[in-house]
C-alpha cells in the first residue's frame, strides 16, 4: 500500500499529547514503585499483587469507556455536536454504573483475599492498601469518559496537561506520605495509596469542570444539559463498549491471574514480577498512546464510509509501532540492569528480575501489532469479533500457557514472563484478520 505522509502527520498530531500523558503516568509508576521498593520489599511485593489484581477492574472501565470513542468521532466527522453531548451524558451514566458494579466485585474479592494463597506475612499490608485502591475506581471511570470524548473531537492536548499536573501531585504525595516528610505521618504503602487516589479524584473534578464551563466546549455541553438520553443512544453506547470492557478485561485478566501464580512461588518472585510489569508499562503505554490515535481517525474515515483511507491508517500506525516497538526494546535491552536497580536494593528481586529481561523484549512485537489492529476493528464499531478473540487467546490460551510453564515445567516467574508471548501473538493475528475482514470491499460499513 501506497505510504501516505498525512495518515503519519495525523496519527502523531493526535497520539504525542497521549504518549506525553502515558509518559507522565510511567513516571509515576515508577516514582510509585522506586519509593515503595526502597522503602520494603514486603511493600514493594504487596503492591505488586494488589496493583495487578485491580489492572483488570482498571483496564475493564478503561475499555467500557472506549466505547465511546469511536461513535463521537463519527458524529465529530458529521458535525452533530448536539448528539455528542447526549452521548457522552448517556456514557456518563453506564461508566459509572458499571464501576459500581466493578467496585461491588473487587468488593466481594477482598473479603476473601486470605484465600488467594499469597505469603501470609503480607497480608496486614495488602488489606488497607486494597482498601484505598477500590475507593478510586468511580472517579478513574468519569475522568475515562471524558478524556474518551476529547479526544475522539481531536482534542489529545487537554486532557494530557491534566493527567501531567496530577503526576506531579502524585509524585509530591508520595514523598511526603510514604516516608512522612514535612511533619506529615510516615504512611508507607498506604501512603502512596492515598497520594494516587488524590490524584484520581482531581482528574475528573477538573476536566468535567473544562467541559461544561470552557466556552469553546459549550455546544457539547448544551447538548449534554438539554438533550434525553435515549434507548438509541444507550443500546448504541452498550453495543460498543461491552465487547471492547471484555477484550480488554481478558487481556488484563490474563496478568492478573500471572501476578496471582508469581505470589505462589514466594515474595522475591512477586515483587520482581511487580517491577518487570513497571519496566513493561514503557512499552504498553507507548503503544496506547497511537493506538488511541488509529481508534480515532479509522472512526473519521469509517464516518464517511472510506474503506481504504481506513486501512491506510491502519498501515500507517502499524508502522510507527513497529518504529516505537523497536526503541522499546532496545531500552530495555541497554538500560534493563540500570532502571531494574532503580527499585529496589534486594539483590534477590534484583538479580531475578533481570533474567526477565529476555521474555520482556520478546513479547514487544506481539503487543504492539494486537494494540494497532484491536484499535483500528474498535474504530470500525465491528467491536463483537473482540469479544471472543480476547477469550480463546487470554483465557483458552493465555492462562493455561502461563500455569504449565511456571508450574509443571518448572521455569517459575521466567515462565510466566515468557507465556505473554502466546497470548499476544495469538491475539495479534486474530485481530489484524478480522480487520482486513471488517474493511474488505464486501464488508458493508
Amino acid at each position: 500500500m501506497k505510504l501516505n505522509l498525512e495518515n503519519y502527520k495525523s496519527i502523531l498530531r493526535l497520539g504525542l499529547p497521549i504518549l506525553i500523558a502515558q509518559l507522565g503516568l510511567i513516571v509515576v509508576g515508577f516514582a510509585d514503585n522506586i519509593m515503595v521498593g526502597r522503602y520494603s520489599t514486603e511493600a514493594l511485593a504487596s503492591a505488586s499483587f494488589v496493583n495487578n489484581l485491580f489492572n483488570t477492574v482498571i483496564f475493564a472501565c478503561m475499555g467500557f469507556s472506549y466505547g465511546l470513542t469511536p461513535i463521537v468521532a463519527m458524529l465529530y466527522t458529521r458535525g452533530s455536536h448536539d448528539e455528542i453531548g447526549a452521548t457522552v451524558k448517556g456514557a456518563l451514566i453506564v461508566n459509572v454504573l458499571f464501576a459500581l458494579g466493578a467496585t461491588a466485585v473487587m468488593t466481594f474479592v477482598y473479603l476473601n483475599i486470605d484465600r488467594m494463597g499469597q505469603p501470609e506475612e503480607l497480608l496486614p499490608t495488602i488489606r488497607p492498601y486494597f482498601l484505598i485502591y477500590l475507593s478510586g475506581l468511580v472517579p478513574i471511570a468519569v475522568f475515562n469518559v471524558f478524556a474518551q470524548w476529547s479526544y475522539a473531537i481531536n482534542n489529545s492536548r487537554m486532557p494530557m496537561w491534566i493527567l501531567l499536573s496530577a503526576n506531579v501531585l502524585n509524585i509530591i504525595g508520595n514523598y511526603v506520605l510514604i516516608y512522612g516528610h514535612f511533619g506529615m505521618p510516615e504512611l508507607g504503602l498506604n501512603g502512596a495509596g492515598i497520594s494516587t487516589l488524590v490524584a484520581r479524584i482531581i482528574c475528573p473534578v477538573v476536566i468535567a469542570g473544562v467541559f461544561f464551563m470552557r466556552g469553546r466546549y459549550r455546544q457539547y455541553a448544551h447538548g449534554f444539559r438539554r438533550n434525553r438520553v435515549t434507548g438509541v443512544i444507550m443500546r448504541r453506547i452498550n453495543r460498543t463498549s461491552w465487547p471492547v470492557s471484555m477484550q480488554m478485561t481478558f487481556e488484563s485478566g490474563s496478568f492478573t491471574f500471572a501476578a496471582v501464580v508469581a505470589g505462589w512461588t514466594g515474595a522475591i518472585a512477586l515483587a520482581s514480577f511487580q517491577v518487570i510489569v513497571i519496566v513493561g508499562t514503557l512499552g504498553f503505554c507507548i503503544y496506547y498512546s497511537i493506538g488511541s490515535a488509529i481508534s480515532v481517525l479509522v472512526a473519521n474515515a469509517h464516518g464517511l464510509s472510506d474503506r481504504r483511507a481506513m486501512r491506510g491508517i491502519a498501515f500507517s500506525g502499524y508502522h510507527l509501532m513497529l518504529l516505537l516497538a523497536g526503541v522499546s526494546s532496545t531500552i530495555f535491552i541497554v538500560f534493563g540492569r540500570y532502571m531494574v536497580g532503580a527499585f529496589t536494593e534486594d539483590t534477590a528481586v534484583i538479580s531475578t528480575t533481570l533474567t526477565l529481561i529476555f521474555p520482556l523484549v520478546l513479547y514487544q512485537l506481539g503487543d504492539a501489532t494486537q494494540i494497532t489492529f484491536a484499535n483500528a476493528l474498535r474504530g470500525t464499531s465491528n467491536v463483537m469479533p473482540m469479544l471472543w478473540i480476547a477469550f480463546v487467546s487470554y483465557l483458552v490460551i493465555g492462562m493455561p500457557a502461563t500455569y504449565l510453564l511456571a508450574i509443571p515445567a518448572g521455569m517459575g516467574i521466567f515462565g510466566i514472563i515468557l507465556s505473554f508471548s502466546v497470548s499476544l501473538f495469538v491475539a495479534a493475528a486474530f485481530f489484524s484478520v478480522y480487520f482486513f475482514r471488517s474493511t474488505s470491499e464486501r464488508t458493508r460499513v
